[in-house]
């Protein structure tokens, strides 16, 4: 399987505040399958990482929010973490983002608190999905049902709770992505 999603590309979306485990694990599990990972945020500068409540790495960023098109990606990854997450919600373009990967019928990988933006973006209606716990009201009431599992896959979407969840998330995200590209015979145009 190594190298088996080298035609792939994975937007992941963060502002500042993000769980750097959330992002550095899954990144690092699709890199070693030959996958092409772009940061994306609000602005053009690095972005800080977290480790819980103490400050991370900072990161670059490819491409804005606004710069990044939906149709050059085949999937999308969300990290968590709470101040990420919040702030993150509340940028229209990236709600406009995983609401045009998602009506594509593209991978949303989400973790934590990740599912905020999918709330926000009006997404999460019939859906079943996991979160961190405090999310589970959120999410209930944007029409989704909430289970407490270390990874839940509902179609396109794969979720998981927390940093410790990431083997079970990554193994997951990779087998979805790679089921994905398998149905619409490779990756996307870049």
């Amino acid at each position: 399987m190594e190298g088996s999603l080298k035609d792939i590309s994975v937007a992941m979306l963060v502002v500042d505040g993000f769980e750097q485990a959330e992002l550095t694990g899954p990144r690092d599990a699709l890199a070693d399958q030959g996958a092409r990972t772009v940061l994306v945020s609000a602005r053009r500068e690095p972005v800080q990482g977290m480790h819980h409540d103490q400050k991370g790495n900072t990161f670059e960023v490819d491409l804005t929010f606004a710069e990044a098109q939906p149709a050059e990606f085949d999937a999308v990854l969300l990290p968590g973490g709470v101040v990420n997450a919040d702030e993150i919600r509340m940028h229209p373009k990236a709600r406009e983002f995983v609401r045009a990967m998602w009506e594509q019928h593209k991978p949303v990988a989400v973790i934590c608190h990740g599912p905020w933006l999918l709330a926000s973006a009006g997404l999460l209606k019939g859906r079943t999905l996991t979160s961190w716990p405090s999310l589970q009201d959120d999410l209930r009431n944007a029409g989704a049902t909430w289970v407490d599992q270390e990874v839940v896959v509902d179609g396109m979407l794969v979720s998981s709770r927390k940093p410790g969840d990431i083997p079970a998330f990554n193994r997951e995200m990779l087998r979805v992505i790679r089921a994905a590209a398998g149905a619409a015979g490779g990756g996307q145009a870049h």
